[in-house]
């Protein structure tokens, strides 16, 4: 029996080649980038709905978008890489962030989060919170992500809240209170989209402020 990924790929590499679709083999990793946002997008919805056959379409839509890139990384110059290398290099990557799966050591679920991002900065040679932190995303999971880093590095800088929340806090008045800022800055004509980008990149220099302070103060 011949596994199903092994099939797609074999369609994706007939679409690709000659007497294949002109369409298929006209794209490029730049032309794909609004699909694969899309169909990412689209999953998303799938799994808000509960639609298990959405979500199975969905997600093979999000898998053809890996294919397709492979199928045209693979075809390049300069360092071509297949989908075998694809998957080669994640399943190394889970293999040697999970030592306590694959080897006999013993952690708990907080060893976990923390091992896994000491591995990713000593892996990519991080040197800040920030490094990596995909600044195209979206402001508001930007933000998240930056306060995230931020924490998990150990960073104590604090940030302003003009708007707080009694012990009733929930995450129905939470989405009530962003909505309504939302509502006030388009009636101001300020797009939130935008102001919270800015504030995020305020945030963003105050922790390269902080690090540079925390390096200058272990040099002396």
């Amino acid at each position: 029996m011949t596994s199903e990924l092994i099939r797609l790929k074999e369609v994706m590499d007939r679409l690709r080649g000659p007497g294949g679709c002109p369409w298929d083999a006209e794209q490029t990793h730049e032309s794909l980038l609004k699909y694969l946002l899309e169909e990412s997008y689209e999953f998303i919805e799938a799994v808000d709905d509960k639609d298990r056959g959405a979500m199975r379409e969905e997600l093979g839509d999000v898998l053809l978008q890996v294919y397709f890139h492979s199928a045209i990384a693979q075809e390049a110059d300069t360092d071509p890489f297949s989908i075998e290398d694809v998957a080669k290099a994640i399943a190394d990557k889970l293999i040697h962030r999970h030592p306590h799966v694959f080897t006999d050591s013993t952690v708990t679920y907080d060893d976990v989060l923390e091992n896994w991002e000491k591995q990713k900065r000593e892996e990519k040679g991080r040197t800040s919170a920030t490094d990596g932190v995909p600044m195209a995303q979206p402001a508001m999971a930007l933000a998240a992500k930056v306060m995230y880093r931020a924490k998990n590095y150990g960073y104590l800088i604090p940030l302003d809240h003009p708007m707080t929340f009694s012990s009733d806090i929930s995450e129905a008045n939470v989405g009530a209170a962003l909505f309504g800022i939302i509502d006030q800055a388009q009636q101001s004509g300020i797009d939130p989209e935008s102001a919270l980008r800015a504030a995020v990149k305020t945030y963003i220099a105050r922790i390269h402020d902080y690090e540079e302070s925390t390096k200058s103060s272990e040099e002396n």
